[in-house]
């Protein structure tokens, strides 16, 4: 059976974020949200000081407890293991955020606009905006179900991710991870892999009940942000606004949407779109 994973090699990952806006733009996320994020990591090895940028995401998890946690079914896993969420299901409870380890669920109460704008910009009409209910990094499964790469993985410039079927011995990650051996660390129970330079700590890679959930830091301005949460995206930073979370097993269960929903992931006429954009740069190079 397959089991789709997400492979990053730090040695190749300049912090430049264009997998966060890659992100933010292909699943049209509100000001204020992030699925994906990426975080400066810094240690010593005898005189010499280093650092390395470290992204991390939802890892869905092979035994994941927000699934199990789910009172509506809202999350799920598909046949390939990837941990979706389904927004006509979901009642914005927050148990699921409240359970995740690695911090990687949000839900957005905000109904803004980028830069306070009072309509919306033509690429956030491409589809409606998520409101009160959970969301995360979904692999990008509509683009891999039509033969694309995650939008992170299409527009890293540095190549430093790597996606597939961790099953598929002919896949680009496993063969990553063929090639590069024990130097890469499976984080355990997850579908997420890392390549980390030789001399980095194991410890400053993510780890279960390091990070603070995303509905904690909602609010709070410049510098408040816990220890430990990820660094600010750009487009989370020129939107100005922060998103509010629903928080707590209880919480939420009227909440209103009032604007339409989406599924998790691009409708098929925007994928189809994608497809002949990508195909037709591929020509060209």
């Amino acid at each position: 059976m397959a089991r789709q994973g997400m492979l990053v090699d730090l040695r190749r990952c300049a912090g430049c974020y264009a997998c966060v806006v890659a992100c933010q733009m292909w699943n049209n996320q509100s000001p204020g949200v992030a699925w994906g994020h990426v975080e400066r990591r810094e240690w010593e090895d005898g005189e010499t000081s280093h650092r390395s940028y470290l992204p991390h995401a939802c890892m869905h998890c092979i035994d994941a407890p927000c699934v199990a946690a789910c009172a509506t079914g809202a999350s799920y896993k598909r046949d390939d293991g990837i941990v979706v969420v389904d927004y006509d299901v979901c009642i914005g409870c927050g148990t699921c955020i409240e359970v995740c380890p690695y911090g990687a669920r949000t839900i957005n109460a905000s109904e803004a606009y980028y830069f306070d704008a009072e309509e919306a910009a033509p690429y956030e009409t491409e589809g409606p905006q998520r409101v009160n209910v959970a969301e995360k990094c979904i692999f990008c499964y509509p683009r891999i179900d039509r033969g694309l790469e995650p939008a992170c993985v299409h527009n890293c410039p540095g190549g430093a991710r790597f996606f597939g079927d961790v099953e598929d011995p002919e896949s680009a990650i496993s063969q990553k991870i063929a090639q590069e051996g024990d130097a890469v660390h499976n984080l355990s129970g997850t579908s997420f892999y890392y390549v980390p330079f030789s001399t980095m700590p194991a410890d400053l890679l993510p780890m279960p009940g390091f990070y603070k959930n995303e509905s904690a830091d909602a609010g709070k301005g410049e510098g408040e942000q816990a220890e430990g949460a990820a660094d600010a995206s750009p487009l989370m930073v020129a939107g100005g606004v922060a998103a509010v979370a629903v928080v707590g097993a209880g919480v939420g269960v009227a909440v209103k949407r009032s604007r339409s929903k989406r599924p998790a992931g691009p409708d098929a006429s925007q994928v189809e779109t994608e497809t002949q954009r990508e195909e037709g740069s591929a020509d060209h190079e």
